[in-house]
Formats: structure tokens, sequence, C-alpha cells
């Protein structure tokens, strides 16, 4: 009956709100992928979905005085996974309100405080190490694919384009990876009026990743002082080369103490059991002591 009062009360409060509030929704414009030409074609299936309120949208008006501009300053950085901080508080409630149903009635009401915290911590800490996973695997495909995609710019811009047409092009042509997702949004950004500048620096900013960072420093510096982004490309694409072949070294230093744990308690009493088995074995049943003790 807790549990079911529960869900009736955060029920009832969430239809009130959304009842009153369904008709002031937020209605900022949003970048249309259409202003593209060919990137709204190649990147249609994973970014249209988010361009259209939701029905987890909808619902998380009801976070909004909530979430506070230092909260929301802080979740810049985790918008990489695509909610807003509104929705993911949401998520958080709605997981609470669900782990509260299932371990209320399992622990019974002898334990309902521990139901209760488990309810409750589960719910709120959940999404954060699932958002933490999401984020870091990110941050990996887009180190990963940086120096890759800064070639492209080099090429495109050796080639005669300018950056913008480069860059919509390598946008365009390239498979759909987050670092072109990032680039993609960077593009729109520029050409709704924001400076070339601040999208770059922002892009940086959000993912703090050293190699990101350099790459939007180095274009930033580049048309500060006006000199030709071409050599800094070609400049940047080794460097970043370069240490992805020395994180590659590192990694490899670092496999055989990541070896050592599976090899000392999960190999080496397996040899020893093969080895030491049927040597104890025969000891027991043929013991030569016993000759010698008579």
């Amino acid at each position: 009956m807790f549990v079911l009062a529960l869900i009736l009360i955060f029920t009832s409060g969430l239809l009130l709100v959304i009842g009153i509030k369904f008709n002031a929704l937020d209605k900022r414009p949003s970048l249309k992928l259409h202003d593209l030409g060919g990137v709204a074609n190649q990147l249609k299936g994973q970014e249209v979905k988010f361009s259209h309120p939701s029905l987890l949208r909808m619902l998380s008006v009801i976070n909004k005085p909530l979430v506070t501009p230092q909260v929301r300053q802080q979740f810049f950085k985790n918008m990489a996974v695509g909610f807003t901080p509104e929705e993911f508080l949401l998520i958080k409630e709605l997981l609470m309100v669900f782990l509260l149903a299932f371990f209320v009635p399992m622990m019974g009401k002898d334990q309902i405080f521990l139901s209760v915290f488990l309810g409750f911590g589960g719910g709120w800490f959940l999404p954060d190490f699932w958002m933490r996973a999401k984020i870091k695997t990110i941050k990996e495909q887009i180190v990963k694919h940086l120096p890759d995609t800064v070639d492209l710019l080099g090429l495109c811009v050796n080639a005669g384009l300018d950056f913008m047409m480069a860059l919509k092009w390598v946008v365009e042509k390239s498979a759909q990876t987050p670092l072109v997702l990032e680039l993609n949004n960077v593009l729109q950004e520029i050409n709704v009026g924001k400076p070339r500048r601040d999208a770059l620096r922002d892009m940086a900013k959000k993912y703090e990743l050293p190699d990101l960072s350099t790459f939007a420093r180095t274009l930033i510096q580049a048309d500060k002082m006006g000199t030709s982004v071409s050599e800094a490309l070609n400049i940047l694409s080794e460097d970043m080369r370069l240490a992805r072949f020395r994180r590659g070294e590192a990694m490899a230093l670092k496999a055989p103490l990541k070896m050592l744990f599976p090899l000392l308690f999960c190999i080496f009493p397996v040899v020893g059991i093969l080895v030491g088995a049927p040597i104890f074995l025969d000891f027991m049943y043929n013991n030569p002591l016993k000759n010698l003790t008579g």
C-alpha cells in the first residue's frame, strides 16, 4: 500500500503539472538539418529524433523549476548523450519510483528503510554511472577518429576549398561518428551567425579532451593570426598521429600489469593443481614414509 500510494501521488502531481504547463511548453527555434543539404539525408536517422518534443521532453517540464543555471552549466558537458537536464532528472525520478515498487514488496515491511534507501539511492546514482560510461565511450571514439578527420580537412583545404566548405564536405561524406556529429553542430552554429572561434571553443570546452582542445586552439590561432589553415592542419595531423602512436605504446606497456591479476589468481592455481595433484594423490596412497617408520 505504501508503494501504491507513492505511485499515485507521483502520477497525480505529474498529470497536474502537465495539465497546467502543457500549453506553455517552450517553443524555442531549433536548428534544422535540411539547411545543410546533404547532411540532412546522411544524419537523419540520428538527429531528427531530437528535433521535435518527445514524450520524455513533454513530461520533463515539471523539473524546470529544479534546474538552476548552475546545474545547467554543469550538465553542459553531459549533453553529448542526447538528454537535457530536465529529461535526465525525470529519468532519475521514474527509476526511483520503479525501484521502490520493486524493492518494497520483495523485502517486506521489516526492511522498509533498506528498501527505500536502495530505491532512492539506486534511482539517483545508476543514471549517473550510465552517463559517465556513455561519455567515456564517446570521448574514446572522438580521440580515435580525430586524426583521420584532421587529415581529411587538410586534404580538402590543400585542394582549394576554404575551411567552411572543407568542413561541410567532411561532415557530408564521412561516417556517422560522434566527432562528425559535433562538427555538424559547429557547422550549424556558424551558419546561424555564431562566430567560428566561439563555436570551436565551445566544442572543446564541452569535452575537455587535450587533442580536441589542441585542434580547436590551432584553428582559432590560425584565424586570429591570419596564417595558412592548411599548414596548421598538416602539422596538427602529424602531431596527433604521433600522440596516438605513443598512447598505443603506453597501452602495450600497461598490458603485462593488467594480465598479472588473472595470471596469479586464475592461471597459476590451475597449473599448480595439474602439476601437484598427481604427486599429492600418489603420496597419499603410496606413502614412502611408511617403510621408514616400520
